[in-house]
C-alpha cells in the first residue's frame, strides 16, 4: 500500500539500491571516477574522534586544554569564580570532558586569565 508520503518513486529507489549494491559488498567505493569519493584521512590529521581534551598526563595537556578554555570563555569571561566558568561553559555547549576539568577548580578563588584556570588544575606546559 502506497501513502503518498514517500518522496522517491518504486523505481528510483530501486536505481540507488543497486548503484549501493557494490559499495556495501565491497566495503569500499566502487565509481569509475575517483573525484566522487570522500579523500581518506592523511597519516599526519589529528585523530578527532578522541575529542579535544588529551587524556591527563599526556605531552601538550597544558597548551591543548588553555587553548580550549580560551576558545570556549573569551576575554569577557573574567574575572570570575569556579560557577561563573562553570556557568559560560554550560551556556556555550562546551564537551564535556572540558566541563569535567573546570568542575575541578577551587570553588573559593577568582580567575582573571586563562592561564591561571589551567595552572589552578596542576597543568604546566611542555618544555
Amino acid at each position: 500500500m502506497q501513502r503518498g508520503s514517500d518522496r522517491l518513486s518504486v523505481h528510483k529507489d530501486d536505481e540507488m539500491k543497486h548503484e549501493l549494491q557494490g559499495l556495501i559488498r565491497s566495503g569500499r567505493p566502487t565509481r569509475a571516477e575517483e573525484w566522487h569519493d570522500p579523500e581518506p584521512a592523511a597519516d599526519d590529521d589529528p585523530d578527532v574522534t578522541m575529542g579535544p581534551i588529551p587524556a591527563r598526563g599526556t605531552t601538550g595537556e597544558a597548551e591543548v586544554v588553555r587553548f580550549e578554555f580560551a576558545r570556549r570563555l573569551g576575554r569577557t569571561s573574567f574575572p570570575a569564580d569556579r560557577e561563573e566558568l562553570l556557568h559560560v561553559l554550560e551556556e556555550r555547549h562546551t564537551p564535556d570532558g572540558l566541563i569535567a576539568l573546570a568542575e575541578e577548580l577551587p570553588a573559593d578563588r577568582t580567575f582573571h586569565t586563562v592561564q591561571e584556570v589551567v595552572a589552578a588544575l596542576g597543568l604546566r606546559p611542555a618544555s
